[in-house]
């Protein structure tokens, strides 16, 4: 696939999903590259915000959007084997991805995006929600979080790790996603997880996301 961002700066990727004007305004000021996966250019539009590119199938960009954007700044891919989320992942070439209304209120769009962090498409990607952020955990991973926080683990595959730092260590844990999780652990201390490969997702509170684009980058 073409790649139609390249940069050396934080990207945002903004769906058309529910994203406040707050939220995107929050994230631009740490990615300031606005890519608009499909739909999510009007939403960008209509907040006085003109995408760097916008990248889907255009099955849902009005096109009055279309009419406004630079045709350059327009990608589209018509396959429909992807989500658009997917489709702006691959299209980009960045440090980092921050992405808000990627997800929606439909839990099915949700999953989708879920199942792509965890295979790992494209550059490292931080979805930002209301309350929560979600991410793939790199193999080793060390945070420092406030004490008795929420500190959350998902398998999308079968995994196993070790842990510092967690109320419940999951030293040799077998997880999966249809067996044994790690959801609503507690942090006691500086987070170190070492895990035997890839498909864990981390969910923590949306104020760590500092924190969690520090470690990533690292």
């Amino acid at each position: 696939m073409t790649i139609a961002v390249h940069t050396q700066h934080l990207v945002t990727i903004l769906g058309s999903g529910e994203a406040s004007a707050e939220d995107i305004d929050e994230l631009l000021t740490r990615a300031p590259i606005l890519v608009a996966a499909d739909g999510g250019a009007d939403r960008a539009l209509e907040l006085g915000h003109l995408p760097h590119a916008v990248i889907g199938d255009f099955d849902s960009l009005s096109s009055d959007a279309q009419q406004r954007i630079p045709q350059e700044r327009l990608h589209r891919i018509a396959e429909q084997e992807s989500t658009d989320f997917e489709k702006c992942l691959r299209s980009i070439d960045a440090p980092l991805i921050l992405a808000t209304g990627v997800t929606g209120p439909r839990i099915d769009h949700a999953l989708a995006a879920f199942s792509i962090l965890a295979r790992n498409v494209g550059p490292p990607c931080i979805l930002v929600g209301a309350d929560d952020i979600v991410f793939s955990a790199p193999k080793d991973l060390a945070l420092d979080l406030p004490i008795g926080s929420r500190f959350s683990l998902f398998p999308m595959t079968e995994v196993t790790g070790r842990s510092k730092g967690l109320r419940w260590p999951i030293d040799d844990l077998e997880f999966a996603p249809a067996g044994r999780v790690g959801t609503s652990n507690e942090v006691t201390g500086r987070v170190e997880i070492e895990l035997s490969g890839s498909g864990m997702l981390i969910i923590v509170a949306r104020t760590a996301l500092d924190t969690v684009i520090g470690a990533i980058r690292r």
